[in-house]
């Protein structure tokens, strides 16, 4: 009798699983227009670029971004790491439409209008703060190949390469309005304070910190005071090292972090762990001070084809990734961030954190075998 009690519980779950809300994760961050083409040996000489590059945008590279678009075919992506990973989780979730939402600042120009076209074709509550002083952050991302071979790609909605093999992408940032983010105008405003504290999940990747620390401070402490789950990453090597002051300061706020090996290592190194073993590093950084002592932190290492790792309060774990073909990696780059947003996806309907992971490898799985942080229209995670 008890076997047959036990029963209709999956379809109650899977009731439950559709009974998430708009508004549920809450997204901070910088947003870029990722705009890619494939170009010709003479653009990158002009711009002074390399092949598989990533830099930051300089003086010389001011016009780059309109003659991209005026001499190549170019496709448009809502970027910027944070916005991809909630655009993700979006659509590891894909109905309902809305339940992430971006905060970031953008200008009041073309590629601004772009960019709200395409967070919207995500499905992305964006709600951006627009000036007028800095134009909207873009990355540029130049492919180069042979020719024969980018001919006869045909363009579906990504970056126009379907292989490493026959294409070599360039990467070239400008944060521009990304860093004119003002909380005053924007975050404190009552209609968008209430959008934060209709969320239950908040992710900030690391790179906020240096345009915003306050406002990540300020999300961080209503996200602790109310028991909810606040999520950030640490980015990049830069931040452990040059941003140690403010990622510190949010540290006791943080319920889950994310890193890979290399920021793992370099945050390790910052911190005097004085161990160079990921596992304890993690479980060093789990046992960091915290605010919510009521959710013990977690921190969660990926490390590209190496097993991820997980630190919980109990317990170290190692979690093998979805095991590919290396020919069919085209691009790495939105790796991480993809692997964030398959792992909110599963936490905002309070799975395991097993199953999380598990998500995050197959939207890591995904990504790296398209163009940029791109999907195809809908997940196959079972």
């Amino acid at each position: 009798m008890k076997v047959a009690a036990d029963e209709p519980q999956p379809k109650k779950m899977k009731l439950e699983e559709k009974a998430l809300s708009e508004n549920l994760l809450f997204g901070m961050g910088n947003p870029l227009l990722d705009i890619c083409a494939v170009v010709d040996k003479d653009f990158l000489d002009k711009y002074g670029l390399k092949a598989n590059d990533q830099i930051m945008a300089e003086d010389k590279h001011k016009e780059l971004f309109d003659e991209l678009v005026k001499k190549f075919k170019v496709d448009y992506h809502a970027g910027g790491s944070t916005q991809n990973s909630v655009k993700v989780a979006q659509w590891m979730i894909q109905k309902p439409y809305k339940v992430g939402t971006f905060f970031g600042c953008i200008g009041t120009d073309k590629f601004g209008e772009i960019l709200k076209k395409k967070a919207e074709e995500a499905h992305v509550d964006a709600h951006y703060y627009e000036q007028s002083e800095q134009p909207t952050g873009t990355c540029a991302a130049c492919i180069t190949g042979d020719n024969r071979h980018v001919e006869e790609v045909v363009s579906q909605g990504d970056c126009p390469v379907d292989s490493h093999k026959k294409g070599h992408r360039s990467l070239v940032a400008n944060l521009a309005a990304a860093n004119c983010y003002d909380q005053g105008k924007h975050l404190d405003l009552k209609e968008n304070w209430q959008l934060v504290e209709k969320a239950k999940v908040y992710y900030i990747a690391g790179f906020f910190l240096t345009v915003s620390p306050e406002a990540i401070l300020k999300v961080a402490t209503q996200a602790s005071e109310n028991n909810k789950i606040f999520c950030t990453n640490l980015s990049a090597p830069f931040i452990s090292q040059f941003y140690k002051e403010p990622l510190m300061k949010v540290m006791p706020y943080v319920d889950i972090l994310f890193g890979n090996e290399t920021e793992a290592a370099t945050f390790a190194r910052e911190q005097g762990f004085e161990t160079e073993d990921i596992k304890e590093i993690a479980r060093k950084a789990q046992a960091l001070p915290k605010v919510n002592t009521k959710r013990p932190r977690v921190v969660v290492f990926t490390q590209g084809h190496e097993d991820t790792i997980m630190a919980t309060a109990d317990e170290v774990l190692s979690f093998p990734v979805i095991e590919i073909d290396q020919t069919k990696i085209v691009d790495t780059n939105g790796a991480g961030d993809a692997f964030v947003g398959g792992f909110l996806s599963q936490l905002l309907s309070d799975k395991p954190l097993e199953e999380c992971i598990r998500a995050g490898h197959y939207s890591a799985h995904v990504v790296i075998r398209r163009a940029g942080c791109t999907l195809p229209e809908k997940p196959d995670f079972k």
